[in-house]
C-alpha cells in the first residue's frame, strides 16, 4: 500500500508531546498520522481528573494543537466508541498508543486492542511516560518489590538501561483531510467560577515551555539540589511533575541529559527522586487497588476519626499551625505544594487530626496540577504508614521544628499567611505562644485574624501512638 494511503491514528493521551514520542514517532515512519485526543470521563469513575488537572489539560492542549498547526482531532466520549467510528469512516489501518498505567486504562485499553484486532486494525503501544516497565522491574523470584532502594537499585540500575531519547519525527505527514472533531472549547474543561485564573501567573504549560523548565533547573538548580530542595522558599526543586504527568517532556530525556552530566550527590539525588516515580507506578500496576485499599491490611483495622471541621480547617490552610497552612494555601493559590510540604501537611492530617488518608488523597486528587494516581496513592500510603516502603507511623512531623529548620527566615510561611508577615521569627511558627504585647505589635489578634491551633502537638502525638497501638 502507499504511503499516502496507510493511514494512522495515534492516540495522544498522557504524552502530550512531539519530541520522544515513541508512538507518534513510529506512527510517521509507516504512514500518514492522524493525531488525536480523547476526553475520556466515561471510564476512570471516581478517578475523573479533579479541576487543577482539567485547567492544565486546556492549556496543554492548546499547545500541542499549536504544534501540530491545528490539525488535532478532539473528542470527548468513550474512546472505544469514537475509535470504531474513526476507523470505519477514514480507512484507517492502524491504531497506536503510548501506555498509561492506570488500572481502569489498562482494561479499557485491552478491550479496544480487541475490538480493534476483530476488524483487522493493527494496533501497536510503546512505552513514552516510564524508564521502566513495571513487569521488568522484578525480583528474581518473579515478585514486584515493595522497598525502594532494592527497587531502584535491583531492579532498576542493575538491569537494562531505559530507552534513550527519540527526537521529533523526521517527516511528520499529517491526515489533514476533513475529520469531525470538537473545538478545545467544547471539552468544557474550564470552570464556570474562574478561580484558575489566579494559578495563570505561576505556571507555563506545553512542550516548549516544559524544555525551558528543565532548562533552567539543569543550569541553575540541581548542582544544589540535595542540600536546597528542603527549604520551600527557595527555587530549589525542578517543578517537572506536571509536565511529566501530561507527558510535555519525557522522563528518558530528564535522565539523559542529566546522566551526562559529572556524577554528584545532588544528581544521584535527583535520579532518584524520578526512580520514585517509577516506584510509585510499579506500585500500581502490581497492586492496582493501591489508591483505596492499605497495602498492610493491619491499617483497615486502624480507628480513624471522622470530624469535618478538622478536615475544613485543614482543607483551608486554617489549622492554626502556620507552617502547615502555608503549605495548604499554597496548593490552593498556585495547584502546586513543595515536597516537603506535602509530607508535613500530609502527616498532620493523618497523625495529628487522625482523619484517614483517604481524605487527604481526594483533596489532592482535585487540587494538584500534578495530580497523578501512581504518586497521589503511593506518597499517601507512605506518609500514613500503611503504604509500601512506608514511613513508620510513630515518624511524626512537628509542623513548629518543621518550620524552624526549612523556612528560618519565614520567607515562604509569611508569603502565604500574609496575616502573620509581621511576627518575629522566633514565634512564627508559634504564635500561640509569643507574649500579648509581641502579638499586639505584629497586628494579630489570636482567634480573629489568625486561628488558634485546632488540636495540642504533644495531646495529638500521644494519641496517634495509642491509636497505633491500639491495631496490635
Amino acid at each position: 500500500m502507499s504511503l499516502e494511503k496507510n493511514i494512522i491514528i495515534h492516540w495522544f493521551r498522557q504524552d502530550l508531546r512531539l519530541c520522544d514520542n515513541p508512538s507518534l514517532f513510529e506512527a510517521a515512519k509507516q504512514g500518514v498520522v492522524l493525531p488525536i485526543y480523547i476526553l475520556d470521563d466515561d471510564n476512570p469513575g471516581l478517578y475523573q481528573m479533579g479541576g487543577a488537572s482539567r485547567w492544565w489539560l486546556y492549556r496543554s492542549l492548546q499547545e500541542l494543537n499549536r504544534s501540530l498547526n491545528g490539525n488535532l482531532v478532539i473528542h470527548n466520549g468513550d474512546p472505544k466508541k469514537i475509535l470504531l467510528n474513526l476507523v470505519s469512516e477514514n480507512k484507517i489501518k492502524s491504531v497506536f498508543w503510548n501506555r498509561c498505567y492506570e488500572p481502569w486504562r489498562i482494561r479499557r485499553d485491552k478491550e479496544i486492542k480487541k475490538l480493534l484486532e476483530a476488524q483487522n486494525i493493527k494496533t501497536k503501544s510503546f512505552n513514552g511516560s516510564l524508564l521502566w516497565e513495571p513487569w521488568d522491574a522484578l525480583k528474581k523470584d518473579g515478585a514486584p518489590y515493595k522497598v525502594f532502594t532494592p527497587y531502584y537499585r535491583k531492579g532498576c540500575l542493575n538491569e537494562v538501561s531505559p530507552r534513550k531519547p527519540l527526537g521529533k519525527p523526521r517527516n511528520l505527514n499529517l491526515y489533514v483531510e476533513l475529520v469531525n472533531g470538537l473545538p478545545i472549547d467544547n471539552l468544557k474543561l474550564l470552570p464556570t467560577i474562574n478561580w484558575h485564573k489566579k494559578l495563570e501567573p505561576y505556571w507555563r504549560i506545553g512542550e516548549t515551555n516544559a524544555q525551558k523548565t528543565f532548562a533552567d533547573f539543569k543550569d541553575n538548580c540541581l548542582n544544589n539540589y540535595k542540600k536546597n530542595r528542603n527549604y520551600p522558599a527557595l527555587s530549589s526543586v525542578s517543578r517537572l511533575s506536571p509536565h511529566l504527568h501530561f507527558g510535555e517532556i519525557s522522563p528518558n530525556q530528564i535522565w539523559y541529559d542529566i546522566k551526562i552530566k559529572k556524577e554528584t550527590d545532588s544528581i544521584n539525588h535527583f535520579l532518584s527522586e524520578i526512580g520514585w516515580r517509577e516506584f510509585s507506578h510499579n506500585l500500581l500496576y502490581h497492586f492496582p487497588d493501591l489508591p483505596y485499599n492499605n497495602l498492610q491490611d493491619k491499617f483497615d483495622r486502624f480507628p480513624w476519626l471522622e470530624n469535618e471541621d478538622y478536615l475544613r480547617c485543614w482543607q483551608t490552610g486554617q489549622t492554626g499551625y502556620p507552617l502547615v497552612d502555608a503549605g495548604m494555601r499554597e496548593l490552593w493559590e498556585t495547584g502546586y505544594m513543595h515536597n516537603r510540604l506535602r509530607m508535613v501537611v500530609a502527616s498532620f492530617l493523618v497523625k495529628n487530626l487522625l482523619l484517614h488518608w483517604h481524605h487527604g488523597e481526594k483533596w489532592f486528587w482535585d487540587c494538584l496540577l500534578d495530580a497523578d494516581l501512581a504518586n497521589n496513592s503511593a506518597s499517601w500510603q507512605w506518609v500514613a504508614g500503611c503504604g509500601a516502603d512506608a514511613a513508620p507511623y510513630f515518624r511524626i512531623f512537628n509542623p513548629c521544628i518543621q518550620g524552624q529548620k526549612f523556612d528560618p527566615d519565614g520567607s515562604y510561611t509569611k508569603r502565604f499567611v500574609a496575616e502573620l508577615k509581621s511576627m518575629p521569627n522566633k514565634y512564627l511558627f508559634n504564635p500561640w505562644e509569643a507574649p500579648d504585647a509581641i502579638l499586639q505589635k505584629a497586628d494579630v489578634l489570636l482567634g480573629k485574624d489568625y486561628p488558634m491551633p485546632i488540636v495540642n502537638l504533644k495531646l495529638s502525638r500521644l494519641r496517634a501512638l495509642e491509636a497505633f497501638m491500639s491495631m496490635k
